[in-house]
């Protein structure tokens, strides 16, 4: 009994032994496969912190040296624009570019937030799909397409309304933009509404309240941050776009001194004006230097944003 034991035991290790090899064998392949994609992670991170390393470096090599050539306070608090006769004060450039876009957000970031309560908490499942259906269509028009419709039916509509001379005016720029910032806030708020935890919803209805109270209260305080964040994106699009805006807005170096004035936004300045400036003149140095405040100011506003973000989180 004991040597069949024996034989036995002997067996299993003879058996078992050389899979061991084996074994490390895979566990070096998957240890080898693992290192790979965390180097390919890595890899593309530093692409993409690359990418703004190098667009910042290129625009400060580029615009810098008409700023200091023109003069930092003629540059950004001039009043007169002429690439031609050499005068480059870009005030109405910025005024316009911030006008333009509070004046967007203040449209189409409650337009926006509300939609998307609709969506993830109001409405019937076949209504709902309906909507998204049409903020993702929203979401692939061109710009250039929202541009000529404007051109053609927004722009003649704001004539014949105010009785005046040409439609396209700020207030043309500003609805436009408020239009083209809704797919980015609807798809983003949207998604952080449907992330608040039922449990909440669900106490707040057992205590008393009513469904609406229950989104304005609960839900949507939960889902605060992620709605932030919808709203910097929109900022984002509606301070960079130009080929929209070029078509409904002027592209007039006006002070933006009311709402009916054609105008001139900081992207609209370099998309117009660009292709006439002369190689290695000032004018085109100056039309980077526009593009290099215009980065400084999308910057700007997203720090403050994520620093406002964050200090509400904490508090």
């Amino acid at each position: 009994m004991k040597r069949d034991i024996l034989a036995a035991v002997a067996d299993g290790a003879m058996t078992t032994h050389p899979s061991r090899p084996a074994g490390r064998g895979s566990k070096r392949r998957r240890d080898t496969l693992e290192f790979g994609v965390k180097l390919l992670f890595l890899l593309c991170g530093c692409v993409a912190v690359g990418c703004v390393l190098f667009i910042c470096i290129y625009l400060i090599v580029a615009g810098l040296p008409a700023v200091l050539e023109i003069g930092i306070t003629d540059f950004l608090f001039g009043t007169e624009w002429a690439g031609k006769q050499g005068q480059f004060g870009i005030l109405p450039f910025i005024l316009t570019s911030v006008a333009g876009t509070a004046g967007a957000v203040l449209v189409g970031v409650p337009v926006g937030i509300l939609t998307a309560m609709f969506l993830a908490k109001v409405a019937p499942p076949k209504a709902a799909r309906v909507i998204r259906t049409a903020v993702e269509l929203l979401a692939g028009i061109p710009s250039i397409v929202y541009g000529l419709v404007g051109m053609i039916v927004l722009v003649p509509a704001i004539q014949r309304t105010f009785q005046l001379a040409s439609g396209a005016t700020l207030l043309a720029a500003i609805v436009v933009l408020a239009v083209m910032i809704l797919p980015s806030i609807i798809n983003v708020a949207e998604t952080a509404l449907q992330a608040v935890p039922r449990e909440y919803e669900e106490a707040s209805l057992a205590l008393g309240a009513t469904h609406i109270e229950t989104i304005f209260r609960i839900s949507l305080p939960a889902a605060r941050s992620g709605v932030a964040t919808a709203v910097v994106l929109g900022v984002g699009r509606a301070i960079g776009e130009a080929m929209a805006i070029i078509m409904v807005s002027g592209n007039v170096p006006n002070m933006p001194e009311s709402l009916f004035a054609p105008v001139r936004f900081l992207t609209t300045a370099i998309a117009s004006e660009m292709s006439y400036a002369a190689v290695g003149s000032l004018w085109q140095q100056a039309l980077y230097s526009v593009g290099l405040v215009l980065f400084l100011f999308i910057m700007i506003i997203n720090v403050i944003l994520n620093v406002c973000i964050k200090n509400r989180k904490e508090g």
